[in-house]
């Protein structure tokens, strides 16, 4: 037997780690590794998934993570073109918090610096995406050092790290023992202790603010997933109601009377009204960006739960933030709680306003639309997921159906670009969730931007992989309204512009043909009295299966709380001639604005 690689060295240290699956496009730069992972995948002690681009590895190796199925993900390219290829999917990971350990090809360490073929100073070009430790390994001698700081780091950060390996350093010879002598260090293989509980004078100090308030509410975030028995007794306890962000959309039941479900330009009235009307405010585990869809400023006292304290105070100011694991910090918290007098009108209120909001999404829903209604195939969905589904959402209008439209369960698993809000990382996500649990159901919410982006190449990746999942159920479902839709509501509310064809339009393509050639399920669909028998159909299909709904551009996205601003920019490219204007005029302002108009007398006093 030959002796183990450099190659091998960094694959098996990974292992050490929990990392066994790599995601990645093989390729000169990094022939040694990809060799090294064939091997492991031979002996039974690592996987590959061969995605069709660097960037879909990316975003695949994050939402492993994401999805429960590795603690540290991993995105295996090669150097140049592979390495620029691979940034926006480690950005995802970044944004978001995911840990993720780039293993980049370079140029052979002879040619550095002669501007050789495909090389690019890598160390530069991933300073600021894997800005904690990046790393150019020279010597076999450092391999163990550079893996066990680039896992840890990555995994106590939560964050991106890079280690770039010349082609030729690959092939040498391992050193597994580094040697004992001046110059060199030894490291270890072993994560460190998980984030723990507040101390006790903090807990206190919570706890007295969050049990003053009359009308309490809650923002859980992606930190608060997995504490759902322990989120639910606090809520309970101080009588609060719940929103959430877009990345913890899962962590509670989204038909409970006391959660409002999602929070943002793409999230529920009642989330709005429960943050613009409470007293005081409970963070768990979410830095949501959109601070005007927080209390006013001197409205609510606050407090913030997070395992990173650099992210309390960062949206609104809080008065005690606790540092420690959600779930434990909860349990913790709620013993102290006793005592607390919440308003008993406040939940009422709440479930008023749910039930106004769920009768107009109905209205929504309902609403004529030319050839059929987004909202009303998303909301078809529900009924048909089952307790154990994972479904991953790409960008665009497909975010803002999936965050008011589908209703999901505590035992689900769903996840997007969360905070880069990246085109093209849904099939991604779809195959790394199928990829963590091949036995669960998948559901993938796409438009046909992002498939076209990347995801009819990936359908490939799919269509290689799928007959080794236990469970062969990968629904695709294709929002087809042939234009960047949301994009164009962007122009038309925020520039007050009329969309320009040219930059919006986008080709209509059979996406379920085009499924069918490669020997999966599909079928178009155009006709809304259909929706009910495609769907069963394509949830019932033993194979992957991809839905092309071909549905309406302009079914107005309206903000919960439609500014004036707003209202006038649309009006305002209207009468500059956009040719949607009439649709949007008579149909979007009579069914989805007079709708709402109607729910929101059911939020005034006395109604």
């Amino acid at each position: 037997m030959s002796s183990p690689t450099v190659g091998d060295h960094v694959v098996s240290r990974l292992g050490q780690w929990g990392a066994r699956r790599f995601y990645g496009y093989p390729g000169d730069g990094i022939g040694g590794v990809i060799s090294a992972v064939g091997r492991a995948v031979e002996a039974g002690e690592a996987e590959f998934v061969q995605v069709r681009h660097e960037e879909t590895a990316g975003f695949a190796a994050t939402a492993d993570v994401k999805f429960g199925g590795s603690p540290l993900g991993v995105a295996a390219v090669t150097s140049g073109p592979g390495a620029v290829h691979l940034l926006n999917g480690l950005y995802d990971a970044k944004l978001d918090h995911v840990p993720v350990v780039a293993l980049v090809g370079q140029t052979a360490t002879a040619a550095l610096g002669t501007s050789y073929y495909q090389e690019l100073d890598l160390v530069r070009l991933y300073g600021d995406v894997a800005g904690e430790f990046v790393f150019q390994v020279t010597k076999p001698e450092q391999v163990q050092h550079a893996i066990d700081r680039a896992a840890r780091t990555a995994l106590e950060r939560r964050t991106v790290t890079a280690v770039i390996l010349p082609s030729d350093v690959q092939d040498l010879d391992a050193v597994l023992e580094v040697p004992d002598a001046h110059g060199f260090t030894h490291t270890s293989a072993v994560p460190g202790s998980l984030p723990g509980i507040p101390r006790r004078e903090a807990l206190e100090q919570a706890a007295e603010l969050l049990r003053s308030g009359k009308k309490v509410a809650i923002l859980a975030g992606a930190g608060a997933l997995g504490a759902t028995a322990e989120l639910t007794a606090v809520a309970d306890a101080l009588g609060a109601g719940v929103a959430k962000a877009l990345l913890g959309k899962a962590v509670l039941d989204d038909t409970l009377d006391w959660v409002t479900g999602s929070i943002g330009l793409l999230g529920t009235r009642p989330s709005y009204d429960l943050m613009r009307q409470c007293d005081v405010l409970l963070m768990v585990g979410t830095t949501m960006p959109y601070t005007e869809y927080y209390p006013a400023p001197g409205q609510a006292r606050a407090v913030q739960i997070d395992v990173d304290g650099t992210r309390c105070g960062l949206r609104y100011p809080t008065e005690v933030n606790l540092v420690g694991d959600a779930k434990l910090t909860l349990q913790a918290l709620l013993p102290m709680l006793a005592g607390a007098e919440p308003d008993p009108g406040w939940r009422r209120d709440i479930a008023r306003w749910n039930t106004a909001w769920r009768e107009w999404g109905e209205e929504r829903a309902a609403a004529k639309a030319d050839p059929v209604n987004p909202e009303l195939v998303v909301r078809g969905l529900s009924s048909r997921l089952e307790d154990d589904h994972q479904i991953a959402v790409d960008c665009g209008t497909a975010t803002s159906w999936f965050a008011r439209d589908l209703d999901l369960r505590p035992t689900m698993q769903a996840s997007l670009s969360g905070t880069l809000l990246s085109m093209g990382g849904g099939l991604p996500y779809a195959i790394a969730a199928k990829q963590a649990h091949p036995d669960r159901p998948v559901l993938a919410l796409i438009g046909d931007g992002a498939m076209q982006m990347n995801g009819v190449n990936e359908l490939i990746t799919v269509a290689q992989r799928w007959r080794s999942w236990s469970d062969p159920r990968f629904v695709v479902v294709v929002l087809t309204n042939r234009q960047l839709s949301f994009v164009a509501w962007e122009a038309r509310a925020m520039q007050g512009e009329v969309p320009f064809d040219a930059a919006m339009d986008v080709p209509d393509v059979p996406y379920a043909g085009w499924a069918g050639l490669l020997g999966l399920g599909g079928r178009r669909l155009e006709d809304p009295a259909q929706i009910d028998d495609v769907l069963d159909e394509a949830f019932a299909a033993g194979r992957p299966y991809v839905l092309d709904a071909v549905v309406d551009p302009n079914v107005p996205m309206i903000p919960p709380h439609v500014s004036l601003d707003q209202l006038l920019g649309t009006a305002k490219s209207q009468l500059k001639g956009d040719p949607a204007a009439r649709e949007i005029v008579v149909e979007g302002v009579r069914e989805t604005i007079g709708a709402a108009a109607r729910a929101l007398g059911k939020h005034l006093p006395g109604t």
